[in-house]
């Protein structure tokens, strides 16, 4: 860093030299820049310190088998965690890049608790939904979402964040157009009954506003300070037991993220 700042610091020190308006306009402009630049080397760091993907989502959305996909390609039977698996991930790029996959217990009284201890570290997040039980779990669903998109450390931060429409083998599973739009309608409610409350559970829970999005507006995700998408995927395959996991898309987005 300090490599980067010196040619300016040197035009600094030869314009303290030539007294003048100009030189006071030249100076002002030297440490502007000087100064941006250094806040944007420090971000960049921030920003490459933070090496987890954490997996969320409710419970049987199937995030535990998803992680062991990806780590080890085979299928295995799972049950509800209680606790945070963790394990390194080298993505599928050029550069070789690993992060580590952390998945977090979905259930209700341990996933908030879980999200406070690993957020910071967060440089992207993937949020699996059950595609096939995402008509009725929609309002849980959207909660949960809502809880973690308020969160003063996200907001800051800004993880890329990936809705990851699971169970994309079973023929009733919703598409991951439908998710998107069924899940700004229900955060967009959120967001209208969380403001008009006297006071901010979300904001004395985790730390984070009330408000989502841009005031005025419908809510979609565009409004957000991360980049999210949305990607179809089955930890089970096609095939079941004896097949692959198709989740070529959500692997291709590790690889972009690393």
């Amino acid at each position: 860093m300090a490599g980067a700042v010196e040619p300016y610091l040197d035009s600094l020190r030869r314009e303290l030299q030539s007294p003048g308006p100009a030189a006071l306009s030249v100076l002002v402009a030297l440490l502007v820049v000087a100064f941006t630049l250094l806040l944007w080397r420090l971000a960049q760091g921030a920003r490459s310190s933070r090496r987890a993907v954490l997996l969320l989502g409710l419970c049987d959305a199937g995030k535990t088998l998803l992680f062991a996909r990806l780590l080890t390609g085979r299928y295995r039977d799972t049950q509800t965690s209680i606790t945070d698996s963790a394990a390194v991930y080298r993505v599928s790029n050029d550069k070789g890049t690993n992060v580590t996959l952390i998945d977090l217990p979905g259930h209700e009284s341990l996933r908030l608790q879980f999200l406070e201890r690993f957020k910071a570290a967060a440089r992207a997040i993937v949020f699996v939904v059950d595609s096939v039980a995402f008509q009725r779990e929609v309002k849980d669903v959207a909660e949960f979402l809502y809880q973690v998109l308020v969160d003063s450390t996200v907001l800051k931060n800004a993880p890329a964040l990936l809705i990851a429409c699971n169970k994309q083998d079973v023929t009733m599973a919703k598409s991951a157009k439908l998710i998107q739009q069924q899940l700004e309608k229900e955060l967009n409610t959120l967001r209208v009954t969380r403001s008009a409350a006297p006071t901010s559970l979300d904001a004395s829970a985790t730390g984070g506003p009330a408000q989502l999005g841009k005031k005025g507006k419908d809510f979609d995700f565009s409004q957000l300070p991360m980049k999210v998408e949305f990607v179809e995927c089955s930890a089970r395959g096609s095939k079941g037991e004896e097949g692959d996991a198709d989740f070529e898309d959500l692997e291709k987005w590790l690889a972009k993220i690393a």
